[in-house]
């Protein structure tokens, strides 16, 4: 992974760690005034100290809102850099520099160029998880929230370059009915679940609803009740009227949805041959220490090239109009 920034990350020696850390990082972050913001994927103890929790498109909406001096961003890379990219005069920090994306990761941006120019023609939309870079190139952004919405507004009579989650992108080209051009990208996690486990679970709670995120393989999302973003399942979790609910997303969603619906009966699907492999080894990077120390330290920063930070404000800007 190449990053905006390189600093220290380590979390500090056990010796001088607080043995009350929700206490230290709740002080620590008024003294800053700070902010934490945390992804749905986070473990349970980080979402229940952050500030705000949502998905990629209400974090996006939150960081450009906010008038904390400090974003601490709990979640991976490509998140806190679009905080930074929309808030150039704030501090953002990210517990874990090296909390990457597996997805951002497989759309490097000399590549993605390379893509583009194969295209002329072509309006880009890229979904958020990928790079400032990536981004730069970009027409509009979007999230798995609205990306179907988006899409269905832009003109029939251009063709449209779909990067770089092709899962969510063959989604988007069902739902909306436009024909996109797509950049053979996917995420570790969400291609990681069993088919098997699916369906034996389906065999055992034949009552329960499945409920899935589009960035599933499609075969997955052919057995799903509904598809939607992180933040469409957990009210699906509390509209749908069945009892037992399947859940192929990443398990860190289950903490909320458990709050919402705590009489409802969860199933995560595991990764394939029952391995842990469906949990975000990324999004787990962050730590309760880490983000204590971090608010001590004030770092590892984020930091950004401004004509970079301009050229990719300028498609996530137009996604918040196009979303408002």
């Amino acid at each position: 992974m190449v990053f905006a920034a390189v600093h220290n990350t380590s979390a500090g020696s056990a010796a001088n760690t607080p043995a009350d850390l929700p206490t230290a990082i709740r002080t620590l972050s008024r003294e800053r005034n700070a902010v934490i913001l945390a992804h749905y994927y986070q473990e349970d103890a980080i979402q229940d100290i952050a500030d705000f929790i949502g998905d990629s498109l209400e974090l996006s909406r939150k960081a450009a809102s906010t008038d904390a001096d400090v974003i601490v961003f709990c979640g991976v890379h490509f998140m806190a850099e679009t905080a930074k990219i929309l808030n150039p005069g704030k501090i953002v920090l990210l517990p874990d520099l090296n909390a990457g994306c597996s997805l951002a990761d497989a759309c490097p941006a000399d590549a993605f160029a390379a893509f583009r120019e194969q295209h002329p023609d072509h309006f880009v939309v890229s979904y958020i998880n990928c790079s400032a870079a990536v981004k730069a190139q970009s027409d509009l952004i979007c999230t798995s929230s609205n990306a179907v919405e988006l899409v269905k507004k832009l003109p029939l009579d251009r063709p449209i370059l779909f990067a770089p989650d092709q899962n969510l992108g063959r989604w988007v080209q069902a739902q909306s009915g436009r024909e996109l051009s797509l950049w053979p990208g996917s995420c570790m996690v969400h291609e990681s679940f069993s088919e098997q486990a699916l369906l034996q679970l389906k065999l055992d709670h034949p009552d329960a609803e499945v409920l899935a995120h589009p960035e599933c393989l499609p075969h997955l999302l052919d057995l799903a009740d509904f598809i939607g973003s992180t933040s469409k399942l957990l009210l699906r979790a509390e509209d749908s009227d069945a009892q037992s609910l399947i859940v192929l997303t990443e398990p860190g969603i289950l903490h909320q949805m458990q709050q919402r619906v705590p009489h409802k009966l969860l199933l995560p699907v595991p990764g394939a041959d029952g391995c842990s492999c469906n949990a975000c080894p990324y999004m787990r990077l962050n730590t309760l220490e880490k983000l204590w120390h971090c608010l001590l330290t004030m770092e590892p920063q984020i930091t950004m090239d401004e004509q970079l930070r301009q050229r990719a404000l300028t498609p996530i800007q137009r996604m918040l109009e196009m979303s408002a």
